[in-house]
């Protein structure tokens, strides 16, 4: 019998390995088994079981099997390889991107001392007598024993020495690294369980140990009021110490208990809708299911604040009703906290949160739940796709639109909300997607019928959708020629102070400046390793680069010139939320970007405060615009719309239509008197106009007439490659190479290869190479073949054997 066994590592193609006579009645597909690999060992999932020798090698024996039921559902895997077929990556590298780390578990280096060397070590120099002596000791060693040892972390020399001269030997073992959480519980003892043995204990106290009667005492009314008592709880309420408790326990009164309890807390099952649709939302409802029946796929296609949460939540509640279980896809952490408090409100303990933020002790924890079937509704961002569901019934992708349900780096690069229609069509579940502005691709496939397009086109009570004002920068003097805040959105933030309402203000970049510029010779502080100026944060007092991370002093002097006169260009949040503090000096005033919200209850915790009012300006970054609802905001600004509008992408004028739109949706949800104010330089861009009509559909006539006449995507599938070296004449040579390759099959369809925008980042020189393939499968199948056979050819030139090649599908 032989296993096919997807490791975590990029290879090729799954290697097989033979099942020993003792494994072969307990090993089954979707099991972990332990497994080595050139000396190193690795936990594998089993994939496939079958009785094909391999015939050009003889397959090594599998040595552990790790679990007694599967961890992966065999939908689970059909899905691994789907992904990995499409998004040109291997199994196992979508293995390592879905798996929780305690499942993958860490082969952990062990050095055993050799008996035979016995305890004469004269021979061996400084370092290596201090591990000998320590082994001769122990026994055995961990390498960061050893690092601690020599307090040095480049330690294996030494062990590499100490293996030749026959002082230990190598051994490894794999190592779980999960441990559960356990809790102290306060249990009476079961002779005191009623009241007629307790009441003599109680009476016959005497003036004996108060404090310890105290604690009986809140012991009995907390096992009444909450049922179970923990040892923490107990403490807090009485004000006890460990000391009286211990006495209770050492009198046989009371007893503790040690036991697992989840780290995470769950509220009671209880499924609670205390809504009722409107008759526009009925409608839609309605329109959904009847679509459902002809496809499994449905577009919601609502105008901002039309309530399709509550939508989303009817179709929840039909499906949990019927034992299934809803996966509900998120793009951003940011938007979990305030939905989790909705559906929490109405569905309770059947709902789980799954997010990079959680510890790995956690989600391991929910992925053991979603398995058993014991969580029905899964809220998470794009990972949340790989959970084991068991009997998955409805995917809704809210904000279907959004880049951040792409995966950048690393492998895989897939797309969530494609993933998930595929997904879905495995447990033959239905999809709902959800957006004010659809993605270009998704209104197409809805509108050419293959998918399910269901349009509700008016606000929550009738509110009326914001007026937008533009606000052109070029007729506004300033010193330094640069308007972060405008006289006309300066009244307008005033007025809605006063008015006791909030406001939004959204800058896409944070920071404080973007980049500072030698008023003598235009010289610009750059990043060594990558080709982007730096960005200034004022709070840090440094200068940040925002594509590797490196940062910098601030700089005093020009580099060029050695003038010491240097001017901030442009401007980031950070400088807004400066700015506002001294003209608004009255208002309570945050920061929401990558650099102020850190930590897994950040965000939550400053959403929180702007819905309870106790912030009256809120600056941001994308994460402020996405789907968060407000009822006090009455006012946006767009403060810099040209950054926007004018970045070298075919889907510019798309994500700039989608931003603007989104963040002007947070204004007036409640009584329909919300403002949008944008600031920009070029007002004669088409997108402002259908901004301003709030008409998408007249947007998406435009734009898809513009995609099919250059023969891009919804028209086209594009695959990116991207090469990646640290030396800039052996990537260009790379990308060329591997460009008259695929001409001779794919000549009309290639472009570039060519430098990107920012051509050198951490070091590594950059160049792509686009290909604009037709929608016709055999085409598109055949041009992933060649991709990964050039890939290998090129590979196997000796100049090019390191060049990193990146092929990515479907770009964003």
């Amino acid at each position: 019998m032989y296993a096919e066994v997807i490791i975590p590592l990029a290879l090729p193609k799954n290697y097989t390995w033979s099942v020993p006579e003792q494994w072969r009645m307990s090993i089954r597909e979707g099991c972990r088994v332990e497994v080595q690999l050139r000396n190193k060992k690795y936990a594998g999932i089993v994939k496939r079981m079958h009785l094909e020798k391999p015939e050009a090698f003889e397959p090594r024996d599998i040595l552990n099997v790790l679990d007694q039921e599967p961890i992966v559902h065999a939908a689970q895997l059909q899905l691994w390889e789907w992904v990995a077929g499409y998004y040109l990556c291997s199994e196992g590298e979508v293995m390592a991107a879905a798996l929780p780390a305690h499942f993958k578990l860490s082969s952990e280096t062990i050095l055993v001392f050799n008996e035979e060397a016995g305890d004469e070590f004269s021979h061996l120099d400084n370092e290596e007598f201090v591990v000998a002596e320590a082994l001769h000791i122990k026994k055995e060693l961990k390498i960061n024993e050893v690092q601690q040892l020599l307090d040095s972390s480049h330690v294996y020399p030494v062990i590499k020495k100490l293996i030749e001269k026959k002082v230990c030997f190598v051994w490894e073992a794999l190592k779980d690294t999960y441990s559960a959480k356990k809790e102290s519980y306060v249990v009476l003892n079961s002779l005191y369980s009623d009241e007629e043995k307790l009441a003599p204990l109680l009476n016959d106290w005497g003036g004996r140990a108060p404090k310890q009667l105290e604690l009986l005492l809140g012991y009995l009314h907390l096992s009444k009021t909450e049922g179970e008592v923990t040892k923490s709880a107990l403490l807090k309420k009485s004000g006890a110490s460990d000391a009286q408790l211990k006495g209770l326990v050492e009198k046989g009164i009371l007893i503790l208990e040690r036991r697992i309890v989840d780290r995470l807390r769950y509220l009671p099952r209880d499924v609670n809708i205390d809504f009722e649709l409107t008759p526009a939302q009925q409608a839609a409802f309605d329109r959904i299911e009847q679509h459902w029946q002809e496809r499994s796929v449905c577009l919601l296609h609502g105008v901002t604040s039309s309530g399709k949460t509550q939508v989303y939540i009817r179709q929840i509640e039909k499906i949990i009703r019927q034992g299934k279980q809803v996966l509900y896809l998120l793009p951003e952490i940011a938007l979990t906290s305030q939905i989790i408090r909705r559906l929490q409100k109405h569905f309770g303990g059947y709902i789980g949160i799954y997010h990079s933020k959680f510890s790995q002790n956690e989600r391991l924890e929910i992925w053991n739940k979603i398995r058993s079937g014991e969580l029905k509704i899964i809220l998470g961002a794009r990972s949340s796709l790989f959970l084991p569901f068991n009997d998955l019934g409805l995917i809704v992708a809210d904000e279907e639109h959004d880049a951040s349900y792409k995966q950048q780096e690393p492998a895989p690069r897939y797309h969530a909300r494609d993933a998930a229609v595929y997904y879905a069509s495995l447990f033959k579940a239905k999809v709902l997607l959800g957006s004010a502005t659809p993605s270009v691709e998704t209104y197409f496939n809805a509108v050419s019928g293959k998918y399910g397009l269901v349009e509700l086109s008016e606000r929550y009570g009738q509110v009326r959708l914001p007026g937008i004002e533009i606000i052109d920068t070029k007729k506004i003097r300033t010193k330094d020629g640069k308007v972060i805040i405008s006289p006309d959105l300066h009244t307008a933030i005033e007025q809605s102070l006063a008015a006791g309402k909030q406001v939004i203000l959204f800058q896409n970049r944070r920071g404080y400046s973007p980049y500072q510029v030698c008023e003598v010779c235009g010289w610009i502080p750059q990043c060594r390793n990558c080709d982007v100026s730096l960005n200034f944060h004022k709070l840090t007092n440094k200068l940040h680069c925002h594509y590797c991370g490196t940062v910098y002093p601030p700089v005093t002097s020009c580099a060029a010139c050695g003038n010491h006169k240097f001017v901030q260009r442009n401007f980031g949040t950070e400088r807004i939320e400066e700015l506002l503090e001294e003209v608004f000096p009255k208002a309570r005033i945050a920061r929401m970007d990558i650099d102020s919200v850190k930590g897994k209850t950040a965000h939550d915790s400053l959403i929180q405060q702007f819905e309870q009012q106790r912030i009256d300006i809120l600056v941001g970054t994308q994460m402020v615009v996405k789907g968060l609802d407000f009822m006090h905001v009455n006012l946006v600004g767009i403060l810099d719309a040209d950054g926007i509008l004018s970045f070298a992408d075919f889907r510019v004028n798309e994500r700039a239509f989608q931003l603007m739109e989104q963040v002007s949706g947070r204004a007036g949800r409640m009584d329909g008197q919300g403002r949008v104010l944008i600031q920009v330089g070029n007002t004669a861009h088409p997108v402002l106009a259908y901004l301003r009509a709030h008409d998408y559909k007249l947007f998406f006539q435009h734009e898809i007439t513009a995609r099919q006449q250059f023969f891009y995507p919804p028209y086209s599938r594009i695959i990116l490659l991207t090469f990646r070296h640290k030396d800039k004449e052996v990537v260009q040579s790379a990308a060329q190479l591997f460009a008259n390759n695929l001409k001779p099959d794919f000549g009309p369809y290639l472009v570039g290869p060519a430098e990107p925008v920012v051509g050198r980042v951490r070091n590594q020189f950059l160049m792509e190479l686009l290909l604009k393939l037709p929608k016709d499968g055999h085409t598109i199948s055949f041009a992933k073949h060649v991709i990964q056979q050039q890939t290998a050819i090129l590979h196997n030139h000796p100049k090019f054997r390191s060049v990193v090649i990146i092929p990515d599908v479907d770009a964003v």
